[in-house]
C-alpha cells in the first residue's frame, strides 16, 4: 500500500509506503515501512519510491563532469572550488605530463575550468582531470550556481530546456553536474539566460515549466508569446534514469 502521491512534498520520518514497494534514494525502511529521510518531493517509478531533495550539496563521484574555479596553486597541483563540501585537485602531471613547468603559465587563481572527476578516495579527496572532449579552460562569460539535484530539470528531456535557452539567447551554455553553469554570449543575453536559469531552479518541482520558461524568454527578448499548444502534461521531475545518467544529458 502507498500512503502518498507522486510529486507530494514530504519531510523526514513521513511514512511513504509499505513493504510492497522498493526503497529508493532519500528513503529508509523501518518496520516494513518505507519512510522519507529528507525534505523533498516524492518520485514513484513503478514499485520504487524515492525522495528528491529540494536542497542538497554536490557529492563528487568518479566520471562526473564539473565546473571548478582555481582557488590556490601549490608545488605540483591546483586546488579548485567545485561547489561541494570537498575541494578538488588538478595534478600538474595531468597538464604537463612528466615535464616540470611553472604552473602559473597554464592556469592562475580565478581561472574557471571544465573538468572530469577522475577519482574520489575514502576521505573525499577529489582528483580532477582535463582529458576528454570539450574539457579545458573557459574564457570570459559568467557563472551561475544552482542546486545540483536540479541539473536534470535544467537540461530537460533530451536537452530540450537547455537547448531552448541556447537557441533564444545565442549564448554558449555548459552545465556541470556539480550545479555550476557557465554562460557566454552578448552581456545582455547572459543576463537573460541567468534570469531564466534561476527561475528554473526555483520552480523545478512544478509542472508546466517548459511553457513558463518559453514565455519568460519571449517576454525578456521582446518577442510575441506564441499561443499555447495542446499537449500531454509535462513530467514534473526528471526521471531516475535522467538523474543517474546526468553526464549523458550534459552537452
Amino acid at each position: 500500500m502507498i500512503f502518498i502521491e507522486d510529486k507530494q512534498m514530504v519531510i523526514p520520518g513521513d511514512v511513504l509506503a509499505d513493504k510492497e514497494y522498493q526503497s529508493g534514494r532519500g528513503t529508509f525502511k523501518e518496520d516494513d515501512k518505507i519512510c522519507s529521510s529528507l525534505v523533498g518531493l516524492v518520485a514513484i517509478r513503478d514499485k520504487k519510491i524515492s525522495v528528491i531533495p529540494l536542497q542538497s550539496k554536490y557529492i563528487p563521484k568518479r566520471g562526473d563532469v564539473v565546473i571548478g574555479e582555481i582557488t590556490d596553486i601549490r608545488f605540483s597541483m591546483w586546488n579548485l572550488n567545485i561547489n561541494s563540501p570537498y575541494s578538488g585537485i588538478l595534478p600538474a602531471s595531468d597538464v604537463f605530463g612528466k615535464e616540470k613547468r611553472d604552473l602559473n603559465k597554464a592556469f592562475n587563481v580565478g581561472d574557471v575550468l571544465f573538468l572530469r572527476v577522475v577519482d574520489v578516495d575514502e576521505v573525499k579527496k577529489v582528483k580532477l582531470g582535463l582529458k576528454g572532449r570539450g574539457l579545458g579552460k573557459f574564457r570570459d562569460g559568467i557563472l551561475i550556481y544552482i542546486t545540483p539535484t536540479k541539473v536534470p530539470r535544467l537540461i530537460g528531456k533530451k536537452g530540450s530546456m537547455i537547448n531552448m535557452i541556447k537557441d533564444e539567447t545565442k549564448c554558449e551554455v555548459v552545465v556541470g553536474q556539480n550545479g555550476v553553469v557557465w554562460v557566454k554570449g552578448d552581456p545582455s543575453m547572459e543576463r537573460v539566460a541567468e534570469k531564466v536559469i534561476n527561475m528554473i531552479e526555483e520552480q523545478a518541482h512544478t509542472s508546466g515549466l517548459t511553457d513558463r520558461v518559453r514565455n519568460m524568454l519571449f517576454e525578456l527578448l521582446g518577442k510575441e508569446i506564441p499561443e499555447k499548444e495542446e499537449k500531454p502534461e509535462e513530467t514534473q521531475e526528471a526521471t531516475d534514469e535522467e538523474e543517474e545518467n546526468g553526464e549523458d544529458l550534459i552537452q
